[in-house]
């Protein structure tokens, strides 16, 4: 049995459209900011309140990155699972930085696309099953 489990698992949806980069050694990675909002009902006033947090996600599997790429966008809603990544930089300045990420790393990692936004009219759907492309000859 393993000794610890770092699992982050996410709906929500872009803040803006995603970067993708390439290293210097030729991995692809792609960036972007998910929202994920919070909401009840204050018992005093009985008005809706909202609270949004951001998360960056950073996905280092080549062919997930490529996806993410092609086919999110700011607005898309998705469903991520990564695990919890904090690292520490220097700033320009020299002061020390750290950064908490959702890491969707080389092996492992999931994005699902839950709308069907599309950039462009004439785009086909990201996830184009539809009742209508199931088979008419079920049994039942």
């Amino acid at each position: 049995m393993a000794g610890s489990v770092n699992k982050v698992i996410l709906v929500g949806n872009l803040g803006k459209d995603p970067e993708t980069h390439t290293s210097q050694s030729g991995k692809i990675s792609t960036k972007f900011s998910l929202a994920t909002t919070e909401s009840w009902k204050d018992k005093q006033t009985g008005e809706w309140k909202n609270k949004t947090e951001w998360h960056r996600v950073v996905i280092w599997n080549e062919g997930l990155a490529k996806m993410a790429s092609n086919a999110l966008h700011k607005g898309s809603k998705v469903y991520v699972e990564g695990q919890l990544q904090t690292r520490k930089w220097t700033d320009n300045s020299g002061q020390e930085k750290y950064s908490t990420e959702i890491v969707l790393p080389t092996f492992g990692g999931v994005v699902v696309i839950l709308d069907a936004k599309q950039k462009d009219a004439n785009e086909t759907p990201q996830n184009p099953s539809t009742p209508a492309d199931l088979d008419d000859d079920i049994p039942f």
